[in-house]
């Protein structure tokens, strides 16, 4: 397993959710070639390439946190599985390392759509690097490279990568509210 299976897994959420918002005819005329799930328009919205993506797909349906859907031919995560990994395991295979000041994109409990959540005590905010972002805090390596520019086209990912890296990151308090708010947007679907 790759700290990108996680990134591919939380997109095909956030796919699954705005089919459901939008409909499924609209998210297929904004996406590439007409197949919001196809590994050609995963690497144009997550800045992977198309053999990482279809290489993690096969890596996360062999490890049940995903399956394939047969009747469409489309990968379809296993949500309650993905979520027992992320609170349960994923702080412990794919640790935050927090390094020094940096320019970026916040992320954890300082993401704009978590900050009502949890007041933070004088610390610092964490931020992935990125060179136009424009808040400064205490750099955290993200689970892939391009994640501020996957994160910025796609809200809904940005939480749940926010969300993620608070589970990553925090304490007992913090991570009982990620997993908290990441349970109630992922399972309740």
């Amino acid at each position: 397993m790759k700290s990108q299976d996680i990134v591919v897994l939380l997109k095909l959420i956030s796919l699954q959710d705005q089919e459901l918002a939008k409909g499924g005819d609209q998210l297929r005329s904004e996406s590439i070639g007409g197949d919001p799930y196809s590994v050609r328009n995963l690497e144009a919205l997550l800045g992977i390439s198309k053999t990482e993506i279809a290489q993690s797909i096969k890596r996360s349906v062999a490890s049940g946190i995903a399956r394939k859907d047969n009747r469409l031919n489309e990968p379809r995560p296993h949500r309650r599985n993905l979520f027992e990994f992320i609170t349960r395991g994923l702080k412990f295979v794919f640790p935050a390392k927090v390094g020094p000041m940096h320019r970026g994109i916040p992320t954890a409990f300082a993401a704009p759509m978590l900050q009502q959540f949890l007041v933070s005590g004088g610390t610092y905010n964490y931020v992935w690097p990125y060179a136009e972002g424009k808040e400064m805090g205490q750099a955290i390596d993200p689970l892939i490279k391009s994640v501020s520019e996957a994160a910025l086209k796609d809200d809904r990912l940005y939480e749940y990568l926010a969300l993620v890296d608070a589970i990553r990151l925090g304490n007992q308090r913090e991570v009982g509210l990620a997993a908290d708010r990441l349970k109630s947007s992922i399972l309740s679907k």
